[in-house]
């Protein structure tokens, strides 16, 4: 690797929209009370509110591997930055709740579509041997993401604004959309991309500032080409065909599980479940910024072993922790009911710190590097769409429903999660393969693709 600052720095930037991605998503835990209050929400329209985030970003992430395809990878992230800076700003002065779920599908389209670029972009700069710890400085930066969101909405909460509490935590979020925008221009583009649009010139020179998995570039771009060739004399390649099925089934399977577990539901409504079990507004708003420090030292310690153990064995210790985790915060609410005591609100924070440390160690980190491995180069953007696609569509189902299902029994909701995980581990142990440390052009030789 010839510069290991310039890698970084760009890893960073393309990762920044990981970074809004999970400030985006998780800032609306802290104003779902005054969202209900203010527009006079039932619990099935205050899910429906906090789901049609979800919505765009279910658009965001099947749309965008075109426009990827076509102008670049770093030209797209230039657009996610300002469709961030425009749901900010739009949220927090919104004059009605058709203009607020507006903006909030502009905001879903953006974590929808830099869900599917960032990973790809940092993917495709990345040699192998470093790759898993740089596609997952975007899990790193969405935890951080939500830790700053959950932190602001705390700090904001104290500051007694009253009515317009809620408009200043989603305008918050302008600043960090503002830099992603502005540190953008020094990032390249996307060797692969380059190459594929015959801009070789380009593509050594960024080969050579990134580094090469076998230390010629040349060869590299031989390579590069190779994996490409078919691509160039058929630009359309459809995904949806039968020699890509593997990877259709493996992302479409890891991105299902990944909401199976409830893991959305949790961030978005992590305050009204801790107020569920117990906890009073500022408690359960303190509570959530636990959560949030604690995914981000799960994520760390994640990211430094990924390349080490590889990706199959996170995943797996992750299956067995969603188990233990869910099964004990389903007890809990099946145990005390709405009558919870400090001993039953203890077992659920409890709960749900080994949930998410549990899911930062696991899914959580492995998701995003996965996906954006196992597609051929040629259809990569458009099978990692399909992976993300399935992840928002599974989010918005999951959301939605979350607060009619858990008016009826927390316990339900939580048994139900459980029973999901127990799926995904079988799937961990029998069918997930192993990438870590092959190289892309490899992997695509390992599932049987020609």
């Amino acid at each position: 690797m010839r510069n290991n600052k310039y890698l970084l720095y760009s890893t960073i930037v393309a990762a920044l929209g990981g970074l809004l991605f999970g400030f985006d998503t998780a800032v609306i835990s802290g104003t779902t009370g005054w969202l209900e209050k203010t527009f006079q929400l039932s619990s099935f329209w205050l899910g429906f509110t906090v789901a049609s985030a979800l919505i765009g970003t279910i658009v965001g992430a099947i749309s965008i591997g075109k426009p990827a395809d076509k102008y670049g990878r770093k030209n797209v992230l230039f657009i996610i930055a300002l469709l961030y800076l425009i749901s900010a700003l739009g949220s927090a002065f919104s004059w009605d709740w058709y203009s607020f779920l507006f903006f909030r599908f502009i905001g879903g389209i953006a974590v929808g579509a830099a869900s599917v670029v960032s990973p790809l972009y940092i993917a495709e700069i990345s040699p192998a041997k470093y790759r898993g710890r740089l596609v997952a400085v975007t899990q790193f930066n969405i935890v951080l993401g939500m830790l700053l969101a959950f932190f602001s909405n705390y700090i904001i909460t104290e500051l007694n604004l009253g009515d317009i509490e809620w408009r200043w935590m989603f305008g918050v979020e302008t600043i960090p959309a503002a830099l992603f925008f502005i540190l953008l221009f020094r990032n390249p583009n996307s060797p692969r991309w380059l190459i594929a649009k015959d801009r070789l010139e380009e593509a050594k020179l960024v080969l050579e500032k990134f580094g090469t998995d076998n230390g010629s570039v040349e060869e590299e771009v031989k390579e590069i080409q190779a994996s490409l060739v078919s691509e160039l004399n058929r630009p359309d390649e459809p995904l949806l065909s039968k020699k890509y099925i593997k990877p259709i089934m493996l992302a479409v399977a890891i991105a299902m599980f990944n909401q199976l577990s409830g893991v959305n539901a949790i961030w978005y409504y992590a305050p009204h479940i801790f107020k569920m079990a117990g906890a009073g507004s500022e408690s359960a708003m303190l509570q959530t910024v636990l959560l949030g420090g604690i995914n981000i030292l799960l994520t760390i310690l994640a990211m430094t072993v990924i390349d080490k153990y590889g990706r199959k064995k996170l995943m797996l210790i992750g299956s067995v922790g969603y188990l233990i985790s869910l099964s004990l915060v389903a007890w809990a609410f099946y145990t005390y009911g709405t009558d919870f005591t400090d001993t039953g609100s203890t077992i659920v924070l409890a709960g749900l710190l080994l949930f998410i440390a549990s899911h930062a160690f696991g899914q959580g980190a492995v998701i995003w590097v996965f996906l954006s491995e196992i597609f051929p180069n040629k259809v990569r953007a458009k099978g990692q769409a399909l992976g993300t696609f399935t992840h928002w569509f599974m989010a918005a189902v999951i959301s939605w429903t979350f607060p009619m299902i858990a008016e009826i029994s927390g316990g339900h909701t939580f048994a139900f999660y459980a029973i999901c995980m127990v799926g995904q581990l079988l799937w961990v142990i029998y069918i997930m393969p192993e990438t870590k440390g092959v190289s892309l052009e490899q992997i695509q030789k390992k599932l049987g693709i020609k």
